[in-house]
């Protein structure tokens, strides 16, 4: 076959993180300071009235309209840019503008398009995902197909035509690149829908293969963290842990009940920190789960959510959890402290309808979301 691209070159025992804080400009950030509709009860009991008048807060910087439900974005991996996919089928490319020196009084704008594709598929576009060089974006759709397209840095396109990929037999729900250190190349892991299945493609040759499972649903997330291990949730109520190396499941986790019995509800999101000791997942039910991969056992489960959690993502440096649902918040979390006690938690952005995507900046302490109010919103933290 010919080929389709070029190469492609701990927490304690007492789950306490690092105390040190992810900095703004060199600013400590304080979650309770970060309060756009309310605060954490205690956040003002040492501050005056002037201190809660300025708490920072994150603010719309570019809010880009579509005529259907924006499900899909990523910034690329340079931050430089972020890609969207719509209802619609349309594929953006837009400039990643300016977040720092932000005032309350700042005037949302529509962001700079640098590359659109009205009919990029079929269908829906469900996901999208960046390769860890950023020369590699791939789009999966409800027409169940995936495109793998080459993306130029320099000039900020798609090079040629797109790659279509046609193995799943159903929606295509999730995307996530790992790379092959034997040979170099980006490997594309996807789930789908009525297959159930996962398919791994070498975005080398362009050749797929399914990976052993027997999901009883549908794979609605998939994450990796580097190396050879990867995970999956699924609408059968079950968080998997796959490993490359043996092409198979190490480790089955069923989803907790949030009443404490019974059994619990379908695993929306997943996500697992860079150290790939703590995983994290969002379900039905508005739980979140906090899972000790190491030791193998439930650390703790919370309700950030009054509704469906349909994504959730690590900060950077993993000392914050966003999470994004059906009751049209997003939430910010902090994780630093014992892990086994209440998770302090804020709303820190708000759609007009249900949020679908929430996600970090690679460097910048600033956040993309997506909602079926067809609208995707990157916010910035305030300055003042």
């Amino acid at each position: 076959m010919s080929r389709l691209f070029c190469p492609t070159h701990g927490r304690n025992v007492h789950f306490r993180l690092c105390s040190q804080r992810e900095a703004l400009k060199g600013k400590l950030v304080r979650l309770e300071d970060l309060a756009l509709h309310h605060d954490l009860g205690q956040s003002n009991k040492h501050h005056g009235n002037d201190a809660a008048d300025h708490k920072p807060k994150f603010i719309p910087v570019t809010k880009q309209a579509d005529d259907q439900p924006i499900r899909a974005a990523e910034f690329h991996p340079n931050g430089q840019f972020y890609a969207t996919g719509a209802n619609s089928m349309a594929l953006q490319i837009c400039a990643y503008p300016k977040t720092y020196e932000l005032r309350e009084n700042y005037e949302t704008h529509e962001p700079t398009v640098l590359m659109k594709r009205k009919k990029h598929h079929k269908g829906s576009i469900y996901c999208l995902a960046w390769n860890g060089t950023g020369d590699l974006l791939a789009t999966g759709s409800s027409d169940k197909t995936i495109k793998l397209t080459r993306f130029n840095q320099e000039v900020c396109n798609i090079e040629g035509s797109a790659a279509e990929l046609t193995m799943h037999k159903g929606t295509v729900r999730d995307l996530c690149f790992m790379e092959d250190l034997s040979n170099r190349s980006s490997l594309l892991i996807s789930g789908g829908a009525a297959d159930n299945k996962i398919f791994i493609t070498d975005c080398e040759t362009g050749m797929s293969s399914k990976f052993q499972n027997n999901f009883q649903g549908t794979i609605l997330s998939l994450y990796t963290w580097g190396g050879a291990m990867f995970v999956s949730g699924s609408h059968d109520k079950t968080i998997r842990l796959w490993d490359l190396r043996s092409r198979g499941c190490v480790n089955v986790i069923s989803s907790p009940s949030a009443s404490g019995a019974g059994p619990g509800s379908p695993v929306a999101s997943v996500c697992v920190d860079p150290s790939g000791r703590l995983l994290v997942s969002g379900h039905d039910d508005s739980t979140c789960m906090l899972y000790d991969v190491t030791g193998g056992k439930i650390i703790q489960c919370f309700q950030p959510h009054s509704a469906e959690i349909r994504t959730i993502r690590f900060s950077p440096k993993a000392y914050y959890l966003l999470t994004g649902s059906y009751d049209h918040k997003v939430v910010l979390s902090d994780l630093q402290g014992d892990l086994s006690q209440p998770i302090p938690n804020v709303v820190v952005a708000e759609h007009e309808d249900k949020v679908i995507q929430a996600r970090w900046h690679p460097t910048d302490f600033s956040i993309l979301t997506t909602s079926a109010d067809k609208s995707v919103i990157l916010w910035g933290l305030s300055t003042n």
